[in-house]
């Protein structure tokens, strides 16, 4: 069950508070989730209860995002902000050093967690910010025209076109290999959840100085990409590991950029290994 928890940021104006919804399953060592942009926390469903087999896993709407409230006022939606806030979120939580794994601009902040040492371990699913400049554009072309169509369609449309696989197909075949697998109530969701997802334009606008170019050093770090990603591309994988070269690079067979759906066991599997190996 989806709940709640305010905590405060800071912001040039002094303390102001956020409040971001999670999800909160299992035992064991912390493992925080982060979704990508314009996506929900219900994006890790798929392997939510393999993890809490053997984790306190948090799945978080990032702030401007599904259920939770954009940051405050004068706060900005760049890594500068988000990072330090979702410390913030941790220590409400009682997170120590959680293992993090996240997905596209989950992937990139988690992999940023990791440089600030501030988690255990990092799992990366097909993290944004390994781009060249061509490569980013086509990226938020492709972006802007999936929230482009999400607004456009009115509800009654996107449920009909959710009830058949070729509809689902359609609204998510960008970042899904195997779109038919998800459920109509869910690619119903994540299209509304895209469609109001109010730190969007901001967030992509940060995007466009992203690049990520430090090690990670000192920390168990997975790296892993889709070999269907038709979003960021396969060939980013090479070059995250040439930027931090202690990482294991992981190709994830017949997954798109959202691979928890695609294959759920086998993205259990690599969070799994990962955070077994900062033990």
């Amino acid at each position: 069950m989806t709940a709640t928890v305010s905590f405060p940021v800071p912001s040039p104006h002094g303390p102001r508070t956020a409040t971001v919804a999670y999800e909160r399953r299992g035992a064991g060592e912390p493992l925080l989730l982060l979704h990508g942009i314009g996506h929900h926390l219900q994006a890790w469903h798929p392997v939510l209860d393999l993890l809490a087999a053997d984790h306190d896993v948090v799945a978080v709407d990032l702030p401007g995002f599904g259920a939770s409230g954009p940051l405050p006022d004068g706060v900005p939606h760049g890594l500068g902000s988000i990072v330090p806030a979702l410390g913030a979120l941790c220590e409400a939580l009682g997170l120590d050093r959680p293992h993090v794994a996240g997905n596209s601009l989950g992937g990139l902040i988690a992999l940023e967690m990791g440089r600030d040492k501030t988690v255990r371990s990092v799992t990366a699913l097909s993290p944004a910010g390994f781009w060249n400049e061509p490569e980013r554009r086509y990226a938020f072309t492709t972006l802007r025209a999936m929230r482009a169509g999400a607004r456009a369609l009115p509800r009654p449309a996107v449920e009909r076109l959710a009830r058949t696989r070729a509809g689902r197909a359609a609204l998510t075949g960008t970042i899904y290999a195997r779109p038919g697998r998800r459920s109509p109530e869910a690619v119903v969701a994540e299209t509304l959840a895209l469609r109001g997802a109010h730190g969007f334009a901001e967030t992509l606008a940060a995007g466009t100085r992203v690049r990520f170019s430090d090690d990670v050093p000192g920390l168990p770090v997975t790296i892993a990409w889709g070999d269907r990603d038709r979003l960021l591309l396969p060939r980013q994988g090479v070059r995250a590991k040439r930027t931090v070269p202690d990482a294991r690079l992981v190709r994830l067979r017949g997954c798109g950029h959202v691979p928890m759906n695609d294959d759920p066991a086998l993205v259990a599997r690599v969070i799994r290994d990962t955070t077994r190996a900062a033990r």
